[in-house]
């Protein structure tokens, strides 16, 4: 087991990897009563075009397979797995985005028990064409709430005008179409791909004793055969390199009572899945809190002009085979907020509002938003889950903020605001 002392963080990480692949890390945080557990697989809604583990060629599943198999993974032929944990005292959950799936608990005692309960439900699919079928009407319902949900209506259609091929473009759930082809069959030829311990991670943080826990996991481990580990070989849609193929503008009519507006920006290059596309992300987000962060003169202006309110932001996404980020908020006029937020853009690198003394209290700012969310142990593990940054983490966030310089900022800027890649998405009320 590997041991690093972050001193800027007061915090020990330990690491391992199991002989099976599965990587393990452990974070003791004294003084804590609770335990939060997460359990990771690398794969998530984007990863439809595969070759099958065991198989030559590539295939394609129905779109929200991953999706629907984290749903199904809680239903057993003996019962409900919630219903484990909840005789031990802990809360469970599952979530799945467009790059991972993770199942996760927090508790605040039976710990042993409860991870034992995490690594063998996670690792023991069962499905059937019956409970499958069942499974459908659940999800359709769920696919057809976000279909009347503007904010998440508003989220897709910007993604769908940045990426018209890729399949992130894709709802999460899938649609109520592609998950009526889903068979158990294709659950378990999904299951044995991705689930693979080789491509999962597990995250324990809280009242914990490494040592002890990591005896707990490898035990468990240790009962259990899995085939070869073996590279995961997935396809997607070639993207044109140029922002060609984005739609720049489109508009629907939902029954609203305001606009809402959103500025997508498509990042061209291929984000690295090494230290640098960590610092990459940390200074893309850097940039936008300096354009367009509370305390900009752009937002202040904007906000005493009446074109943005309390619900405008903006969100950036940096995943392996994409990264983008949407500006987005709700208007009298769509077309007012988007045009204003695009001139902003257009002078990005040479804004008054990047300066070496600005940076610095932006930098200040990040650094203690960052710290205050250690304090969070559910974000501390979602966070390291989550990210494919190689051996670069969050708990090297603390000196990537520090190093990050006027000059990188503009530079990334340049790089990643770019006219062509640039897209615009409204939602107008509905009349009648």
């Amino acid at each position: 087991m590997q041991v690093k002392h972050y001193k800027n963080l007061d915090e020990t990480l330990y690491t391992d990897t199991l002989a099976n692949g599965l990587k393990v890390a452990l974070l003791p945080k004294a003084g804590f009563h609770k335990t939060y557990a997460v359990f990771t697989t690398n794969y998530g809604s984007i990863d439809s075009k595969f070759v099958p583990l065991g198989q030559q060629e590539l295939t394609t599943v129905p779109d929200g397979i991953a999706h629907f198999l984290e749903h199904k993974m809680f239903d057993k032929k003996d019962g409900d797995v919630f219903e484990v944990f909840g005789r031990y005292g802990a809360s469970s959950n599952a979530f799945t985005s467009f790059t991972r799936t993770s199942y996760l608990f927090s508790a605040t005692n039976h710990v042993q028990e409860n991870l034992t309960t995490l690594l063998d439900f996670v690792q023991d699919p069962y499905f059937t064409p019956k409970t499958v079928a069942k499974e459908k009407g659940i999800i359709g319902q769920e696919i057809e709430m976000y279909d009347d949900d503007p904010n998440w209506r508003l989220f897709f259609g910007i993604v769908q005008n940045l990426y018209p091929k890729h399949p992130v473009r894709i709802d999460i759930a899938g649609t109520v179409e592609s998950i009526a082809k889903i068979t158990a069959d294709d659950l378990y030829l999904a299951y044995q791909t991705f689930y693979h311990p080789s491509n999962m991670n597990l995250f324990v943080v809280g009242n914990i004793d490494a040592n002890e826990t990591l005896k707990w996991i490898t035990a468990n481990q240790e009962t259990k055969t899995f085939a070869p580990a073996a590279p995961i070989q997935r396809q997607f849609p070639t993207e044109a390199v140029d922002g060609s193929d984005i739609i720049p503008y489109r508009v629907i009519e939902m029954p609203v009572n305001r606009g809402k507006s959103v500025v997508g920006i498509k990042g061209l290059d291929q984000v690295k899945q090494d230290r640098s596309g960590l610092v990459y992300r940390t200074t893309l987000n850097l940039l936008f809190d300096l354009l367009f962060g509370d305390s900009s003169a752009n937002y202040l202006r904007l906000y005493d002009k009446g074109v943005i309110d309390d619900t405008f932001g903006y969100e950036l996404n940096v995943e392996r085979t994409f990264h983008f980020a949407a500006l987005s908020g709700d208007t009298d006029n769509p077309q007012e907020l988007s045009d204003a937020i695009i001139a902003i853009l257009d002078h990005a690198a040479a804004s008054p509002e990047l300066t070496a003394d600005r940076l610095e209290l932006v930098k200040k700012e990040a650094l203690g938003r960052l710290l205050q969310s250690f304090n969070s142990l559910e974000f501390i593990a979602n966070e390291y889950s989550g990210d494919h940054f190689g051996d670069a983490t969050l708990f090297d966030l603390v000196q990537i903020i520090e190093q990050i310089t006027l000059t990188d900022v503009k530079q990334v800027a340049e790089s990643f605001i770019r006219q062509a890649a640039i897209s615009v998405f409204h939602i107008e009320p509905k009349e009648g």
